[in-house]
């Protein structure tokens, strides 16, 4: 699961004590660009048209500002604990801890890929 991305002209990475961190000079120094828990731990960034995407202990969440604050696109239960996400073109894919799950309206439900 991919803790650093490239978004734009930045690198973004999941930091130490749950943070979003960023760099604009190819890693050698890093800034923090969110710090909070109200979304749960982070465990995966997705760049996603216009939109930043994580998967948490929490559920999916979006950020259309690089991440600087998140709103909720799914907190249900059914799909267990996202660990993971892939664009896979015409539908979004999760791994979670109740196996694959995929969406065809931009995270918003999920369901079991059989």
């Amino acid at each position: 699961m991919p803790q650093l991305i490239t978004y734009g002209r930045e690198l973004l990475r999941i930091g130490s004590s749950n943070k979003i961190e960023f760099s604009t000079n190819d890693g050698r120094s890093w800034n923090t660009r969110y710090t909070g828990s109200s979304v749960g731990t982070f465990r995966d960034l997705l760049p996603y048209g216009n939109e930043l995407l994580a998967a948490t202990t929490k559920g999916v969440y979006f950020s259309t500002n690089e991440g600087r604050s998140w709103n909720t696109r799914y907190i249900g239960s059914g799909p267990g604990e996202f660990i993971s996400l892939v664009d896979g073109g015409r539908e979004l894919l999760a791994n979670t801890s109740k196996g694959l799950f995929f969406s065809t309206n931009q995270g918003r439900s999920w369901n079991k890929r059989n």
